[in-house]
């Protein structure tokens, strides 16, 4: 089976740490851990959040004293430039937000669901299929 990497945005209020913008809340159970596994298996993690000037850089410096460098914030790729003439909506595979339709899912089954440790069995997680109508073929 081959492995596939994915592009994963992932927001940080409520999401990695609890809620308590701007100060940054307490850890969420299982987020670094179960970034760092991503991170090992070869993803690449956006940090995708509304934060900005000083609250998001103590939030990236955060998550660098718990072992997460981003490989982008705010922004699809590094060398990306944010220009206000175009949308702020970045290019990902995954995006892992509390504010998900159906709400947050928790840490652990993210892990089962990217990751998972059963090299037999494939990830729940695919690369879904463009436009609308994919969301009735199932």
């Amino acid at each position: 089976m081959k492995y596939e990497s994915f592009l994963i945005a992932v927001d940080f209020d409520g999401t990695i740490v609890e809620d308590d913008y701007p100060r940054i809340g307490r850890p969420i159970i299982f987020a670094f851990e179960t970034m760092k596994k991503l991170q090992e298996k070869g993803h690449r993690l956006i940090l995708w959040t509304y934060r900005r000037g000083k609250a998001l850089e103590d939030a990236v410096a955060f998550c660098r004293q718990n072992g997460i460098e981003f490989y982008a914030v705010n922004k699809s790729f590094p060398e990306e430039q944010f220009d206000g003439t175009y949308s702020r909506k970045i290019n990902a595979d995954i995006f892992i937000d509390d504010r998900n339709f159906g709400g947050m899912r928790d840490w652990g089954e993210i892990y089962l669901n990217l990751v998972g440790e059963n090299k037999n069995q494939p990830s729940a997680i695919k690369k879904q299929k463009k436009g609308w109508l994919s969301f009735f073929r199932k």
